[in-house]
This record gives C-alpha cells, structure tokens and sequence, in this order.
C-alpha cells in the first residue's frame, strides 16, 4: 500500500491516482479467460461473451437461459424449476437462526421507515386564466431485482434492491439469484420474504439479465433491472440498457477516508478492510492531513489483515487499489475526496459535520469515528447500493424515485391559450413546423 504526499508528488498527479478505478479494467483475468475459451470454444472478451449471451437468450428464451445455466452454473434445470417452490421457501423459514431473522427484521424496519420519507407526491398548479399544470408521479408496473449469489450470499441485498421498489408501490417485482449446486441461500430467501417477494428465480449472471429485459416463455419482462453484480452481470445491464431501464453500472467497492490527526488508527485501517474484503478489485483510500495519522494506519492495515479469513482477497485488494494521500490541509483533502467521487466516504474528523457542506460527490456519507460503512451495509436505513467508480458524479444511490416515473400534467382554457398563442405560432413558425402553429391558429379566439 502506498503513501503519497501531495506536497511532493503535486496535486495533479494525486487527481489521477484518485480516477484510475478498477472498475476500467474489464479484461477477464487469464484464468478465467483460459475457462471461458474450452466452455465457450474460442477466445472472447468479457464484452463479447456477454453480447453472445444476451442475443442467444433473447431469440431462444427459455432455452438459451437453460443451456447457460448449464454451461456456467453447473446446474441442470428444466423451465418449470426456475421458479423458486413454496416447499423451498418453508424449507428456508425452517434452516435460518432466530435471532438472524429477528436482525434481519429489525434492519427491514429501517430500510422501510427510511424510504418511506423519500416518497415524492404528484401535485397539480393553478395559473392564469383558468390554465393548470402538475405532475404524475406513479410506479413502474414490473421491475426485476438481481441479488448476487454464486460464491457468497447477500440478504442485506435483497433488502436494499426491494424496499425502496415496495414503498414506490411497484406491484410486481421479480428476483433472481444465482443457485449455488442448485440452490438459493436460506436467508437471500427469508429476506424475500419478509419484503414481500416470492416471484424468485434461480437465475444467474447475464442469461438472467437478459431474460429479465427480454422475457421469456416463463420470466415475465420487466420495465427496469436494478441491483449489483459481477463484471458479467454489470456488462448484461449495460447490453440491456434501452430495451429496458436499469438502475446503474456498478463496479468493485470502494470506500475513501477523509481523516485528520483525532482520526483512530484501529478504526481507520479496520474501515479500510472492510471495503478490501469484497473483492481484488475493491479500492481503499484514505486522506489525511496527518503525516503520523498515515503511517500509523499503514503499520495498522498489516496487523489487522493477518486476522482476516478473507486474507487473501482483503490482501490482494490492497496491495493493488490500497492508497493513503497525505494532503496539506482538509480542503484540499476534500476536493481530492470529489474527485474520487467514491462510493462511500467517511469523515473521521474533529468536526464531521463542518466538512459535510464541501462533499459533492459520494455515493453514502458516513460522519464520525462510530458511523462505520458496515452500519450502512446492513442496518442504518439508507440503500447501501450505490454508484462506483467515479458515477457518484452524476448517479444517485438506489432510492424510491429508482422506481417511479414521472408525467406532465397540462390544462388550458380556451382564454389561456390564446392569451399565449401569438408565441406559440412565432416559435413554431421559427422552427419550419407550420402543422405546429396551425393547431394552435384554429383554436385562436377572434
């Protein structure tokens, strides 16, 4: 893990270690380019065998999603199986630890009250003469949600993909989940369960992406494909995109530390780890305007990874996307934090709060020494799906509105509309679109 100076090495220099993300690198990594070319039969990209995917399954259907379950997953299944039964849902209820569930629960709660504040309201203006404007607001009628599921199990994602869908009032809401030897984890189904959600597949990677946008003889279409995944799953999204809507393109986790000399050591490189231990690819940062705070955190990092199980993935993480910046003073640390523009940012400082204003650029804010990104992750309320590699520029986090659309309420009256016609037919005419103003010239009072 390296430590930089900005002092030394200048802040442009800082600004593109900050952009360079891992998510950049989409290349499959020799050993899984080296699989995929005897499944696949030839040498292909992961942009490539995604394309192939996404077309097989949307001319074939159910077909296609069964050979490429087949293919990837290990797993034989017939269309009929696809659907998740209510005897695996009894069996999920019947495997799960208690007082997992009552947390789960618990965290459910949250994530409903909080999105329940997000709601928007349609509202409607009188103005002049009679005339009336406003806005609809409505949910989508049918949105698919992917939960990652293949090597580990994420019931938090479920949480967060279908609470915010709930509050919107989307009615039908399909998820899939990669099967593990043919089987969803108990408590991605429990999760469901408790947001309502019984439309389940065992369906992974991107023949599920497709199949979501496409529909298939058995999957219903949906409007919108929202939730994380692998680069396969992100690059279906990608594939999809316009056929239907989709929430964002996520890439690895990152978390960036903006701490000065209060900030704890312990908790700093434990918060860094945190992020490290998701994948290789994930990217860790602090900034600081403490020269000690960063060699203290860098002597930290090693002690804590040597106690991790997930050693070696936490230690690759580093190794390759671990930075700490020293900056020469907190706003300056700050417009390095906004460029990053990452997908969680803490603030570690005296004051938290007095830096709050300057953030312009984060996924989810985290202030103080006990607001850990894991709170986050799992319970606090806040979506924990949230834009990476730099989209937090311009993406927002997973939220209600990720759910509903928007419509343009128009009403005049004959006396406001000519009131403004003179305008209207002037513009149109402007434009050479003569049919334009003549339907506004007909209706003209006289």
């Amino acid at each position: 893990m390296k430590i930089v100076k900005a002092a030394e090495i200048g802040e442009r220099a800082v600004e593109q270690l900050l952009t360079k993300k891992a998510f950049d690198e989409v290349e499959l990594n020799p050993k899984i380019r080296e699989a995929n070319k005897k499944t696949f039969g030839r040498d292909m990209t992961a942009a490539e065998l995604v394309r192939q995917i996404v077309g097989d399954v949307r001319k074939d259907g159910d077909k296609a999603v069964m050979h490429y379950t087949k293919l990837i997953d290990r797993v034989e299944m017939q269309p009929s199986e696809f659907r998740v039964t209510e005897a695996e849902f009894a069996a999920a209820e019947q495997a799960v630890d208690p007082e997992v569930m009552a947390s789960l629960r618990r965290a459910a709660a949250n994530i409903r009250r909080y999105h329940e504040e997000q709601k928007p309201n349609s509202w409607l203006t009188y103005r002049e003469q009679g005339s009336i404007l406003g806005q609809s607001i409505v949910p989508l009628d049918r949105v698919g949600i992917y939960v990652p599921g293949g090597t580990a199990a994420y019931p938090s994602s479920v949480l967060m993909n279908a609470m915010p869908a709930v509050v919107a009032g989307v009615k039908d809401i399909i998820m899939m989940v990669p099967p593990k030897n043919g089987q969803i984890n108990p408590y991605v189904l429990v999760a469901a369960e408790e947001a309502g959600i019984r439309n389940i597949y065992k369906i992974g990677g991107a023949q599920a992406i497709a199949a979501m946008a496409f529909g298939t003889e058995t999957i219903p279409r949906v409007d919108k494909i929202t939730g994380p995944g692998n680069i396969f799953v992100t690059l279906a999204k990608k594939e999809v995109y316009g056929h239907c809507d989709i929430d964002m393109l996520a890439g690895p986790s990152e978390i960036l530390i903006v701490a000065d000399e209060t900030a704890d050591p312990v908790y700093t490189a434990a918060d860094m780890l945190s992020q490290a231990e998701h994948d290789p690819l994930a990217c860790s940062i602090v900034i600081t305007d403490s020269a000690a705070l960063a060699e203290k955190v860098a002597a930290e990092v090693p002690r804590q990874l040597a106690q991790l199980p997930r050693k070696e993935i936490a230690q690759a993480s580093i190794e390759r996307n671990g930075l700490i910046v020293v900056a020469e003073d907190l706003m300056q640390a700050m417009r390095f934090a906004n460029v990053s523009a990452p997908e969680h940012m803490e603030l570690l400082t005296r004051e938290p709060f007095q830096l709050l204003p300057y953030v312009r650029h984060a996924g989810a804010v985290f202030l103080g020494a006990y607001s850990p990104e894991p709170l986050g992750d799992y319970f606090a309320g806040p979506d924990h799906i949230l834009p990476t590699g730099g989209t937090a520029r311009f993406y927002s986090c997973l939220n209600v509105e990720t759910f509903m659309k928007r419509t343009s309420i128009i009403s005049y009256t004959q006396p406001a509309l000519n009131a403004v016609s003179d305008d209207i037919i002037r513009l149109a005419e402007t434009e050479g679109l003569q049919a334009h103003a003549q339907a506004i010239r007909y209706r003209q009072l006289k």
